[in-house]
Formats: structure tokens, sequence, C-alpha cells
């Protein structure tokens, strides 16, 4: 159906869905105190750090952050786009799911696209499997046979065959209804603007379908069998497919019986089928491009344990190296990353048919840590038993150290640092305490010249020793925060706000406050899931969601007093401000890039007449 799903529902579904029910079918979880706790499914550990809410509706794990509503959970956890996640959250009620322009004839248009899109992605997937087994495949069944790979493994990765015609696939799905233009805008035809012909992009290749997590096909790899090039085809990004978030492999990992515990990233496709041929299936392989952040992020939510597998000459060194800077800000507290080098010139799939599958899960046990890994990279070409050498060396690993996380980690890199290079470990501490500011000094800056703005408008609004955004630097509750918590915790506290609302401050959280208000005085938000929904996505809504993780330990009876009092106390505050600091309040604020409202600049223009007059 076309459209897009109002918000009203979105609200309404999440006030009526129980997020205790909907993680504990895919988590075990234990009643503990008010709450439910279990281990978290997104990062591997042993002792729970996983916390369910059922008075907040609300998910959060203390080990790897990640945390949401029952909307949010199904997306992380079953890897759901945002539409599908509501549609199975409305299946658990009965409901259908409304959608908006349903009658608007371009939308029926847009709609129709993409399940064209969609729908092709599968149809060409089953053209290229037919074709493996037909005469036309006889030389593609001919090399996955030398390559040693059974009917089994040719089924479970659903490998075809592209036959050498220019318009075979093209043919087939055109008569399928299936037009020319959704062809090419998912990459299964090449249109040339010269000639304005299209033809298949993948002609005498065995075909490797591309699978998301569900196990949908959303694009294809190539292996030429003659001498054409190039020798490996992927697919080019389409709306579906996008090589710097997929895996290849990574679906038929999940669906191994064997427990996932680790994941082995090597550099083809092929490595990942021919490893699955020898019983290996938790290979992985990035898709014509070097490993990503996201990539990564996508394996550390599955296991806590990632061995890349490289080759051992120059080339696979260097993608080492590159694969390291991209690893070091993802090693949070019990997560892993190792690196195997294979002998120069083997890949995993000679490997593991020259020595067998057990010699190749040794070498993977084997695997060099990222410690190791790193200290060598610091070491290369320089004399450690020089001064200036080992200056280099400390500089090189204390430079990696300052992307790495806080956590255990760090801290034991450190010291090993600081055994290796003689240098004392709080020299190091200092040192890379120094890098750190300066780093964010140097790619933070439009960032902190705007929360300086911020902080320095509040210290006009309040020039007391606690601004109104203390929480951010102190950890104590600014009268903001207060107020914006006990409106989260408590929605029906909003009878109790008095308005018209110039007591909140013209800063990030005061302006968050109002809109907050403002939805609790529309009466369509009365819990606090609703109202973290509302907000997702946005840095509104991280600031909400840590609020939403503090305790509100007033008792229920004593809320609404502490509300008043920290209105009194914030229309005291602005009764004390002069209207310099009024104006330089407004004046930061706009700097800071957040447009005045319209009462905003009546009043700084009253006030610059006010002050012209003076």
């Amino acid at each position: 159906m076309a459209g897009q799903i109002p918000q009203t529902f979105i609200d309404d579904l999440l006030g009526r869905v129980d997020v205790v029910e909907v993680v504990g079918e895919r988590v075990q979880l234990k009643k503990s105190g008010r709450n439910y706790s279990g281990l978290c499914p997104f990062h591997q550990e042993k002792t729970p750090s996983f916390t369910v809410s059922a008075d907040k509706q609300f998910y959060h794990c203390f080990g790897c952050g990640a945390h949401g509503n029952a909307l949010r959970f199904l997306m992380e956890y079953d890897k759901l786009p945002f539409p599908e996640a509501v549609e199975q959250l409305a299946g658990r009620m009965g409901i259908e799911v409304p959608r908006e322009g349903a009658d608007d004839p371009r939308e029926r248009e847009r709609e129709q696209k993409r399940k064209q899109g969609v729908n092709l992605l599968e149809l060409a997937a089953s053209f290229y499997r037919e074709r493996l087994v037909m005469q036309e495949g006889q030389a593609a069944q001919h090399y996955l046979a030398e390559r040693g790979l059974s009917p089994e493994v040719i089924k479970t990765y659903g490998v075809g065959y592209a036959p050498a015609g220019w318009e075979s696939l093209k043919q087939h799905l055109s008569e399928r209804g299936v037009s020319e233009a959704v062809q090419v805008e998912y990459g299964l035809l090449i249109h040339r603007e010269d000639t304005g012909r299209s033809y298949d992009r993948f002609r005498d290749r065995v075909m490797f379908p591309i699978r998301d997590l569900r196990g949908r096909t959303i694009a294809f790899g190539g292996r030429v069998l003659g001498d054409g090039k190039p020798k490996y085809l992927n697919s080019p990004e389409t709306p579906v497919f996008h090589k710097g978030r997929e895996l290849y492999g990574l679906y038929e990992a999940r669906q191994s019986p064997e427990k996932l515990e680790q994941l082995v990233m090597v550099e083809g496709y092929m490595d990942v089928v021919a490893l699955a041929q020898f019983g290996i299936r938790n290979a992985v392989a990035t898709l014509g491009t070097a490993t990503t952040e996201d990539h990564l992020k996508r394996l550390f939510r599955l296991v806590s344990r990632v061995v890349f597998c490289f080759d051992g000459d120059r080339a696979g060194r260097q993608a080492a190296s590159r694969a390291l800077e991209t690893a070091l800000p993802q090693m949070i507290d019990g997560r892993e990353a190792r690196f195997l080098f294979l002998p120069e010139g083997d890949d995993p799939d000679d490997l593991v048919r020259r020595e067998g599958a057990q010699e190749f899960k040794d070498r993977v046990t084997c695997a060099m840590p990222l410690s190791e890994f790193l200290f060598e990279q610091a070491s290369q070409g320089r004399d450690l038993s020089s001064v200036e050498g080992r200056e280099r060396f400390a500089n090189h690993v204390l430079t990696a150290l300052n992307q790495v996380p806080e956590g255990m980690l760090k801290s034991l890199l450190l010291e090993e640092l600081a055994k290796r290079s003689g240098l004392r470990e709080a020299q190091l501490e200092a040192l890379l305490e120094k890098r750190a500011a300066k780093t964010s000094a140097m790619s933070g800056g439009a960032k902190e010249q705007s929360q300086a703005s911020e902080f320095a408008q509040e210290e006009a609004i309040a020039p007391e020793p606690v601004g109104y955004d203390a929480p951010r630097r102190t950890g104590v509750l600014s009268p903001v925060a207060r107020v914006l918590q006990l409106l989260l915790h408590e929605p029906r506290l909003v009878e109790a706000v008095d308005e018209p609302l110039d007591w909140l401050p013209d800063s990030a959280d005061g302006n968050l406050c109002r809109e907050l208000i403002a939805l609790l005085k529309a009466g369509r938000y009365r819990s606090p899931q609703v109202l973290l929904a509302h907000f997702q996505g946005s840095q509104q809504g991280q600031t909400l969601a840590e609020l939403a993780r503090r305790e509100l330990l007033i008792p229920k009876a004593a809320r609404e007093e502490e509300l008043k009092g920290m209105m009194a106390h914030l229309q005291q505050l602005q009764r004390k401000r002069s209207p310099e600091q009024e104006y330089e309040a407004l004046i930061a604020h706009e700097r800071a890039g957040q447009k005045l409202d319209n009462a905003q600049r009546a009043r700084l223009a009253r006030l610059v007449v006010e002050l012209a007059q003076r």
C-alpha cells in the first residue's frame, strides 16, 4: 500500500504494545526489581547488562549502549526496515497499518516501481539458477566442479549462471512485465547514453546472489568464465544495495546450525563458498570495497570476535592496516579483532584445499591479536634500541590509542606500550590526554563553537556557577533538564505547567522543553515510550533517552511540587536578567544556527529599540 505511515498511528501502536513481551520472545529475561534483565542480544556477554523497563517501555544495554523502544528493537534484532517493523508490530495487535497519500497517483506509481524492483532481483536470481543446470550452463558447471563445490553448497548459496547473450536476462524479465528502466535502476542492465541501447550487465559469468539478513536477494557478484575483464564484477549501488554496508555470506553464516561465535572476513565470495564446502560456514566477504565502520558495526552486533584474513604480501598488509584503523574505534570492552596472514600467493580457497579444514581452523585460532598487530605496525622500520626509534614507536601507538574507546583494552594497551617503550605509564597517559584534546579541538571545531555559544548564552541568562546545561558538564541535572525529566517520566504533570513559557531559557534544553510541553498539551502523547519514539533519531531524542535512563527517585506524590519548585526557580532566574543579557542570549542563540521563533524575534526587536534609547 502506498504512502507514509501516519505518526499518530505509530504513537498509538507503541502505546499499545508491550516491549517486555516483544523482547522476551527473542531474549530470555528475568524479573529484576521493577525491570527485567538478560544477556544483551546485540553483543556477546556473560554477565547480563541488558535491561527492559515495563514502566518506561524502553530497553537499554549498559555494555554496548543499545537502547530504544519495541519498534527500534525489532528493527535492530530482526534487521527489519522501519515500515516492515511497524507492520509486524501492528500484526501482533491484529490491526492494519494505514498509509497517507494512498490515493495519490504519483505515490501509487512510486510504490509500484518499488515492488517491481524487489521482485526483479528475485526473478533474476531464479533465472540464473535455472540457466546453470541447462545446456548453456555446462561451462559454469564444469568450473564449479573443478573448484570442488558440491550441489548442496551451490544450492545453499544460490549460485547460478548468466548466459553469454547480450539480452538474455533483459528479454526474460521484459516478458514478465518488468520495465527496462527498473532493470537499469537495479543494476541488471547497462544503458548506453550514446546509442540509447540497454543490455545485460552480467554475461557469461558464474553468479553469486548477495542477500540481506532476511535472505532476500539485493545484488549480484559475477565471476567471468573466459578471459573477459573484469574478472569479478559486482552490482552497482542501487536503492537496495550499498557496498559499504553489505557483506557476502552473512545471511548464510547466520543460518548455520552451529552457534555463531566469530566471523572470518575474507576478500571474495569464492573464498566464502570454498570455505563453506569444507564445513567452515562463518566466513563473510566485503564486496569490492575496504572494510567500513558499518561493516564492523553489523558484525559486532552478531559476534564478539572478528578475524580479518589477508594475503601475506605487501598489498595484504596494507589492506590489514586500513582494517586496523577502521576497527580501533569499534573496540569497546568485550569485543576482539584478530589478523590472519596467509602464506604469500595463497588465498583461503587454495589453502583450505591443500591443508584441510582443521588446519585452516587452527590458523584462525592462532591469528594475531589486534594489540600485537598494532605494535608490529608501529615498530616496523624503527630501531627500538635508540631513543628516536622508541619516540616514533610510542607516537604511532598513541595516535592509534586516541581512536580506542575508553575501557579495559585501552588501559592494557597503554600499560603494554609503557613496557615496550620504556616510558612511564603516567607520562603516556598525559600525552594521550593532550592528543585527545587536540584531536577534539581540530575535528570538532564547528560542534564546539556551537556548544561554546550555547554555554555563553546561558552564562548571560543566568550568571550563576551552575548554568542551565550543567548536566552535560557536571552530571548534575540542571533545572531545565529536571523539568524535562519530570515531564518525560510523568506526562500528566503538564497540567501543572505555567504558561506563558517565558520562564524557559532560549537554550537547546529550553527549546526541547517547549516542544515537549506543546506535544503533551496537544493530548496525544501520554506515555514515555511514545514521546521517545517521536524524537527518535534526533539529538533531542538522545537527550531524552539519557533522561529516561535516569531513575526518578522522587515519590509520585511529591513530583508535582518538585516541578513547581523548578519552574519558580527558573522564573526567578529570568527576572534577574538585564536587557543586555537577554539581548546577548538571543544573539548567541541565532549565531549558533538556531532560528528564532516569532515571539523571540519580536522580543529581540523590542530590546534593540530599548537599548538604543539608553
